[in-house]
């Protein structure tokens, strides 16, 4: 167990949502990995992606800055948009 986990273990049983909050920035931070990395290799500015997919920039922005808990909605036309398929994926927590 890395010193992290044990942090995050330590202040859930002060604060149970604790844990919560910290898988939902792990998310988060993948998804904001995964869409820069697609608008990078496209060779697009956040600008012209987001023109694209047919969101603002911020969102763009937003997202690519693991600041916005993007729906599957988002993530299925951005997909779509960019001709890509979305998978989600369930792997076990350790």
């Amino acid at each position: 167990m890395s010193k992290l986990d044990e942090y995050v273990a330590k202040r859930s049983k002060n604060n149970p949502n604790f844990s919560n909050l910290v898988e939902q920035e792990k998310i988060n931070l993948e998804v904001s990995v995964k869409v820069r990395t697609l608008r990078e290799s496209m060779g697009m500015s956040q600008r012209s992606f987001a023109n694209l997919v047919g969101k603002p920039q911020s969102t763009i922005a937003r997202i690519e800055n693991g600041t916005m808990n993007v729906s599957t909605k988002v993530l299925s036309e951005i997909a779509q948009a960019t001709n890509q398929r979305l998978t989600i994926q369930f792997t076990p927590a350790f």
